[in-house]
């Protein structure tokens, strides 16, 4: 009933808002493009994006197409690597950004390694700067991070604000510099955070900084800062800070899976890899499971 190549279409440009930008990313002229989302309209019967002239935005029935899309296109590589007759095999290094330390991140990488038992993979988790730096340097093979601001490789996972986060009982004074909470460079959400303040003319003063992100977490729940952060990932324990509090907003930022250099014995795992996370995009939503006590 529902065509994978259509679904992948209807992912990217969903990922991106742009039927142009989806067409470049896939390689697809964008009547291509507009005929693949018709066709899965049709199919559906319901209009999955509203556009215009000026811009394109998901329908109720687009958002709720989005989970269904990626656990068809999920099953439809399970099915295709089962009866394909190809078992995959070598040594894949991907890089995962510190946000989804506390996302279901593990349940995508253990249904991977459940299906692919013979690719060894290795996870490096850093700072998503960091991340991108050791993909140019043939380090890595594949990395889902945010974007780069002046980067526009990647295919979209999702894309979410970045938002100011502290401790609910934190009160920032308006007449002294903004406590910051922050990672090192390259951190991106760092390098957000202090240009958004600097161009509104808000002084600030970093209070804290660590490469990982439960310190992070410790010293906002300490209450020492605020820190910048994705909003459908905000930590248990602190709360966006309310707008009275007159800081900057943010904007967007994309998450991404961005391939490395094509290493042969590794390319097919990257790929199959990718399709996985792509399918799952919807769990890294969400928070981990708790664990039993």
């Amino acid at each position: 009933m529902y065509d994978p190549s259509h679904l992948r279409t209807f992912l990217t440009v969903a990922g991106t808002l742009s039927f142009t930008r989806a067409a470049r990313r896939l390689g697809l002229r964008q009547s291509t493009v507009s005929q693949h989302v018709r066709r899965l309209e049709d199919a559906t019967g319901r209009q999955l994006f509203t556009r215009d002239t000026h811009s394109v935005e998901l329908t109720e029935d687009g958002e709720a197409m989005l989970g269904f899309a990626r656990r068809i296109l999920e099953v439809h590589e399970q099915a295709t690597a089962f009866f394909g007759g190809t078992r995959l095999r070598g040594r894949l290094r991907l890089g995962a950004s510190e946000d989804f330390v506390l996302t279901r991140l593990p349940e995508i990488l253990e249904g991977f390694r459940h299906e692919h038992p013979e690719v060894d993979l290795e996870l490096s988790v850093e700072l998503s700067g960091t991340l991108h730096e050791e993909l140019a340097a043939g380090k890595l093979d594949l990395v889902l991070a945010k974007r780069r601001p002046e980067d526009p490789r990647g295919e979209p996972v999702w894309h979410d604000r970045l938002v100011w986060i502290g401790a609910e009982r934190l009160r920032l004074d308006p007449d002294r510099p903004v406590p910051l909470i922050v990672y090192p460079p390259p951190g991106i959400t760092r390098a957000r955070a202090l240009d958004v303040l600097q161009r509104h003319g808000r002084p600030w003063r970093v209070v804290c900084t660590s490469r990982s992100l439960n310190g992070l977490v410790a010293a906002a729940r300490a209450g020492l800062g605020v820190m910048a952060h994705t909003r459908g990932l905000v930590p248990p324990g602190l709360v966006r800070v309310p707008d009275r509090a007159g800081l900057p907003d943010l904007g967007r930022v994309d998450f991404v899976l961005v391939h490395g250099r094509r290493r042969p014995s590794a390319q097919q795992a990257a790929d199959a890899l990718a399709a996985a996370i792509l399918a799952g995009g919807d769990r890294l939503h969400r928070p981990q499971r708790p664990g039993p006590l």
